[in-house]
């Protein structure tokens, strides 16, 4: 079996896309992951296309901004959060959160089950907010040597998912991790504090991402200690 390559970051266009085709197996996503490049899909004409970005967006712990009215909802909130209990429901809610910018969703029935896959290897996450037993926000990723992504997240109910975000950077700060690759800066993650940076310091931040197993970042309960930092 050929050894799969990509071509260099630096030869993605202006729009950030490296490559076209290829497959979404475990291993070529934790390659790509590993090369600061991910999937999206782009249309039923390129099913399949991957993109490394300049600049890239991240979330820094120290930039982290919740804004009053945020912060009264979060200490108010009757939110439970669990990690990792319900995969398949959260991306499956993601893929139906409609796109400003594409007439579809990204997260294909292909992507769904890729992740999958990854998430059965612990090398995906999800958080849940639960309102009286019932799912209502979430969000979710990948969790590769201790790199930390944030791909998609969805809301039932207001501000959910702005309140499973801000817990995975509590969590990701507990175990050392200062940041999360949030790929590009959304007007959600760009209220929260995020940023561009240059895909050189972004290479930089992966070579150097302490290596962390989903399971030292992710308790299977997430207790009310976890709003201590803010």
């Amino acid at each position: 079996m050929a050894v799969l390559k990509f071509p260099p970051v630096h030869t993605a266009d202006e729009n950030g896309l490296l490559a076209l085709g290829g497959d979404l197996e475990v291993s070529t996503l934790v390659l790509a992951y590993r090369s600061g490049i991910f999937p999206w899909p782009i249309s039923h004409e390129f099913p399949l296309a991957w993109f490394s970005p300049d600049p890239r967006g991240v979330l820094d712990f120290s930039d982290l901004t919740i804004n009053k009215r945020l912060m009264r909802y979060l200490k108010n909130s009757s939110l439970t959060f669990k990690a990792n209990h319900d995969f398949a429901t959260v991306i499956d809610h993601c893929g139906e959160v409609p796109r400003s910018d594409q007439s579809g969703t990204w997260i294909t029935d292909e992507v769904k089950k890729s992740y999958q896959d990854l998430f059965d290897e612990g090398l995906a996450y999800c958080l849940e907010a639960y309102d009286q037993g019932q799912i209502v926000g979430g969000i979710y990723g990948v969790c590769i040597d201790g790199i930390i992504t944030g791909e998609s997240m969805f809301h039932l109910v207001p501000n959910a998912s702005k309140l499973c975000l801000i817990a995975l950077m509590a969590l990701l700060k507990r175990s050392g991790i200062t940041w999360l690759d949030t790929q590009m800066v959304t007007p959600v993650v760009k209220s929260l504090g995020g940023k561009e940076i240059p895909r050189n310091d972004f290479l930089d931040r992966i070579k150097n991402a302490p290596l962390k197993s989903r399971d030292e970042i992710f308790p299977d309960h997430l207790d009310e200690s976890l709003w201590l930092d803010f």
